[in-house]
């Protein structure tokens, strides 16, 4: 009686665990990007990535001209992030750059960023071409990367330290930036992507 009394409890138990999991809230299904939305994604993160570039680069050209590689990089250390996000609240949308060699610390890349920066990095090792993509992080949020290209202008910060890069104006950057890894690259040369998020539903065509 004993034993039928623990196998009836037993049973029972069991029954009560499989019904609670089977009224566990299911997560809701992602629904796919349409070609429609992939080619609107495409198209306004290559826009916001083109006007952030233009607004950073030129003023940090204009930096340049004025006090040289250590103006510039003590510019670049107050002012890029700010930059970023002012043009983050005009597009509604949130505007990163990232590498896995990153300068600023604030820069590094999040696992998202981190996986599309590796398959980036194992396409440009296999010389395959680096191109922006949309990629649906969830069924509200919509992720642009576009790669980000080394150009002679970079060299300056960004190239062979004693080189393209003078050690003085080296030491400048790592009293800035003590953790810096971005360095050691030449014309051409894959350096990061931009990472752009957007809220799908905001984004809408009107």
């Amino acid at each position: 009686m004993r034993q039928t009394t623990f196998f009836a409890l037993l049973f029972l138990t069991a029954l009560a665990a499989i019904t609670a999991c089977n009224r566990q809230p299911k997560a809701p299904e992602i629904s796919p990007l349409t070609e429609e939305e992939s080619a609107r994604f495409l198209e306004q993160g290559q826009e916001i990535a083109q006007a952030t570039f233009a607004a950073m680069s030129g003023r940090l050209q204009a930096a340049m001209q004025e006090g040289g590689v250590a103006h510039a990089a003590q510019y670049c250390n107050t002012a890029a992030l700010p930059i970023a996000d002012s043009l983050s609240g005009v597009y509604g949308a949130k505007i990163r750059r990232t590498s896995l060699k990153v300068r600023n610390p604030e820069d590094r890349p999040d696992d998202l960023e981190k996986s599309a920066l590796e398959q980036y990095a194992r396409d440009w090792s296999a010389q395959l071409p680096l191109k922006p993509k949309a990629v649906l992080i969830d069924n509200q949020t919509v992720a642009f990367y576009a790669p980000i290209k080394v150009n002679a202008f970079c060299l300056s910060c960004h190239g062979e330290v004693g080189a393209s890069l003078k050690a003085e104006d080296y030491a400048t950057l790592k009293s800035l930036y003590p953790e810096d890894q971005a360095v050691g690259y030449q014309d051409g040369d894959w350096r990061g992507l931009w990472s752009i998020r957007f809220d799908r539903n905001l984004h809408e065509p009107k």
